[in-house]
């Protein structure tokens, strides 16, 4: 069975720190891209960052760039996503999907996940 599953979502005041996992199971982690994504109510999706499991590519989104950063365990099929210096508009419900890499296209593959968790809240008060 297929899961990616996040974790280490909360409640935050602006200015701190939150670490969210997405662990993965069941297809073959080094064939994927797996991305974070995130959406608050009334506005669009927003894809934040990426890695490319097979070449440890990685895409950062300009509004997180500097503060945010994605890493992976190989070893534990799971993907990090470090959030530092939270802003409240960083508040959204944040969700990790994977795609195959060899068919990922743009980093903003959005839709066209073959995989997707099923969210964790963040919520950044002022």
């Amino acid at each position: 069975e297929v899961q990616l599953v996040e974790s280490g979502g909360g409640l935050v005041q602006a200015g701190g720190s939150l670490r969210l996992s997405c662990a993965a199971s069941g297809f073959t982690f080094d064939d994927y891209t797996i991305g974070w994504f995130r959406q608050a109510p009334g506005k669009e999706r927003e894809t934040i960052s990426c890695i490319d499991m097979g070449d440890g590519a990685k895409y950062y989104a300009d509004s997180v760039k500097g503060r945010f950063t994605i890493s992976s365990d190989n070893a534990r099929n799971t993907v990090y996503l470090q959030m530092n210096r939270l802003k409240p508009e960083d508040t959204a419900v944040y969700y990790c999907a994977a795609i195959k890499s060899s068919r990922r296209g743009s980093w903003s593959y959005g839709d066209l996940y073959d995989y997707r968790g099923q969210g964790t809240q963040v919520t950044v008060s002022s």
